[in-house]
């Protein structure tokens, strides 16, 4: 197979990359040059963003199929798929649950309504419309049988460059009383990145088409399951202190950002983040990892960094507010 992995040097992109590598496939990657590739692929440089920006990959050369990661404005999708139209067998496009009008019922499928206001050839507008927009454009050059849609819900595993897990981690190894956010059993839905690279690489095989729901089957994890997992991983002797919902959201703790990847049990937001069905996905070859396996790699991966950990703005609660919701002095136990 001769693979085009639009971008590929980070989280999602690489592990299909190392995936693709992995079966002996011939990859190209097509990137800015700001992080260095995993080795073995053809590296082309380009800018998405700028004039004649996709130069690089107006020679001609065909692949199997194409992969692409992007998340901003749909015009960028729309001119690359444009570009390979005829020249790529399948365009595989890593979309988000994000597509759906919210608030979603527990166990929606493919079929949920779409959000309105999205454009092929769209400027950045909001990341939904971004994201639709980006389907759009993939279908538009390789319509509806040359197109898989892989809309993706949390992700997980090592490089990732959001922070959720990272933050976790690095919070529990810290050690001392951890709020830890209930109820223990919440059921939770995430997809380890590399779990999702190997369903893409399938699909491609398969010659899939259409829009899938890519993440775990409801109840995979826990969060209990989720934290004890990093205390193991980290060999911590932090306490977890799991405090009901109740108070979390009296402390003004926003759910999902200032305490990643937990949100209120019996909520809308839990039904869209952690209730998709994913039939579809399972009957096409998802298999997904224990927690454990994900959450012990991304330790690993991140002991291995030089630099800071990756966590962006906003991701994880100030230490203040959570002494002052658990009732302990700042950094200290009791």
């Amino acid at each position: 197979m001769r693979l085009l992995v639009l971008g590929g040097t980070e989280f999602v992109g690489r592990a299909v990359v190392e995936a693709a590598l992995g079966r002996g496939w011939e990859v190209t990657v097509f990137h800015r040059g700001s992080r260095r590739p995993p080795a073995g692929v053809r590296s082309l440089h380009g800018d998405r963003t700028a004039p004649d920006g996709l130069t690089a990959l107006a020679d001609g050369t065909e692949w199997d199929a194409v992969v692409d990661t992007w998340s901003s404005a749909p015009r960028a999708v729309q001119a690359t798929a444009r570009l390979l139209r005829g020249r790529a067998g399948r365009y595989t496009y890593v979309s988000s649950r994000s597509v759906y009008d919210w608030p979603l019922p527990a166990g929606y499928t493919e079929e949920a309504v779409l959000v309105t206001g999205a454009a092929a050839g769209a400027e950045t507008t909001e990341y939904a419309q971004d994201k639709r927009g980006g389907e759009l454009a993939a279908v538009e050059s390789f319509g509806a049988d040359g197109s898989v849609l892989v809309r993706a819900g949390l992700i997980l595993g090592p490089y990732e460059n959001v922070g959720r897990l990272p933050w976790w981690l690095t919070r529990i190894a810290r050690g001392g009383p951890v709020l830890a956010p209930g109820p223990r059993g919440l059921p939770l839905q995430f997809v380890d990145a590399r779990d999702l690279a190997e369903w893409i690489l399938g699909a491609v095989e398969q010659g899939l088409s259409g829009p899938y729901n890519l993440v775990s089957p409801p109840g995979h994890t826990t969060m209990g399951e989720l934290l004890e997992a990093c205390r193991r991983s980290t060999g911590s002797d932090a306490e977890l202190r799991w405090t009901g919902a109740d108070a979390v959201l009296a402390a003004g703790i926003e759910p999902w950002t200032q305490l990643p990847v937990w949100v209120p049990p019996d909520s809308e937001l839990h039904d869209g983040v952690h209730g998709a069905d994913v039939s579809r996905a399972v009957a096409t070859g998802l298999r997904c990892r224990p927690v454990g396996v994900t959450v012990a790699d991304t330790w690993e991966w991140l002991r291995g960094l030089d630099g800071a950990v990756p966590v962006r703005a906003g991701i994880g609660v100030d230490p203040d507010v959570e002494a002052r919701v658990l009732g302990v002095p700042l950094g200290g136990r009791d």
